[in-house]
Parts: structure tokens; C-alpha cells; sequence
């Protein structure tokens, strides 16, 4: 074997190791994800979306409805209460598959009689009432400062909601005139 063909084998091994140590430390493993205490890289969280779910009964985990006491320093008796409260105030499944199955015939651009519409209503109004109900008894758990602290949030959050649409609003308001502008040369 020549020396130059001894030297072509040794470079092109020495390029194949470097690759390959090259790929292997540009691999980074994500951080596991456990009851989602730790936090993960992009592509180790599980679902979508903020809190990880991809759909309702995902988001908020295992806090059972606690998502809208975000912010509030709840006792472990609290928290206990809290969710009892909704998992004694669980919605009927038959009840929400009959107002899915009447909204679907409605989109589908079927009609529906006037027996579904007042069934509607009268299911709308059944779960409006639980909601309530369930709302009030969570209250009932809270202290009056913590009250107070869910009042100031809801107020936060309503003025956040009022910014967020008036940025919207000035959005789409800019948004044709500068399109208009490059569609005129």
C-alpha cells in the first residue's frame, strides 16, 4: 500500500469519527416532563398549547377547575373542598352529547324543530344554573381576602381582554391599507 493511499484511508476515517462526534454531541436530550414540575425544551412538551393539552379536559391537569383561582394562595383544605365541589357537580354526558348531537344538525345546514330549540334553551339554562351554583359554593370556600384577590383579578383580566381587542381592532384596521399600498404599483 502506498503512502498515499495510506494517508486518503486515515483522513477519510479521521472526517467519518469527527461526523459522528459532531452529530452526536449536537443531539441535546429534552428534560422529562414529571406532573409537569420540571420545565421542558420545545420539543419535549407533551400536546399543545399553553398548558400542554390539546384539548379542554387537558388543560389545568389535575387542578380541577382551580385554573380560574390561578394567583390565589389556596390551603390544601381549600384545594380539597374545591374539587369535590366540581367532581360532586360533574356535567351529565347524556345531556351534553343531546345539545352536541341538536348543535350538529344545525351547522350541518339541516333544520332543527322547535322542540330541539326549546330543548336547547332549557339544557342552556340547566347548565347555567350548575355553573352558578357551583361558582357560588367555590366562593363560599374562599376567604374574604382571597375574594377580594379574585376581584381584583377579574378585573385585571377584563381590562387585559379590552387592550388585547382594541390591538386586535388597530390591527385589522392597519392591516388593509397597507396591502392596498402595495397592490397600487
Amino acid at each position: 500500500m502506498s503512502l498515499k493511499s495510506k494517508f486518503v484511508s486515515v483522513f477519510a476515517s479521521a472526517m467519518v469519527l469527527g461526523s459522528v462526534a459532531i452529530v452526536a454531541s449536537a443531539q441535546t436530550d429534552a428534560p422529562a416532563v414529571k406532573d409537569g414540575t420540571e420545565k421542558a425544551g420545545k420539543l419535549g412538551r407533551k400536546g399543545f398549547g399553553r398548558h400542554g393539552g390539546f384539548g379542554k379536559g387537558m388543560r389545568g391537569g389535575n387542578r380541577a377547575g382551580l385554573r380560574g383561582l390561578r394567583g390565589i394562595e389556596l390551603t390544601e383544605a381549600q384545594k380539597a373542598q374545591i374539587k369535590q365541589i366540581h367532581e360532586a357537580n360533574r356535567p351529565d354526558p347524556a345531556l351534553s352529547e343531546e345539545l352536541k348531537t341538536i348543535r350538529a344538525a344545525r351547522r350541518s345546514g339541516g333544520t332543527i324543530t322547535d322542540d330541539q330549540k326549546a330543548r336547547m334553551r332549557t339544557l342552556r339554562g340547566q347548565m347555567q344554573a350548575k355553573r352558578e351554583s357551583v361558582r357560588q359554593q367555590v366562593l363560599a370556600v374562599l376567604t374574604p381576602e382571597q375574594r377580594q384577590q379574585l376581584e381584583t383579578r377579574k378585573v385585571e383580566m377584563q381590562k387585559k381582554r379590552e387592550e388585547m381587542r382594541q390591538l386586535r381592532k388597530q390591527r385589522r384596521q392597519a392591516a388593509p391599507s397597507a396591502t392596498d399600498s402595495t397592490n397600487d404599483n
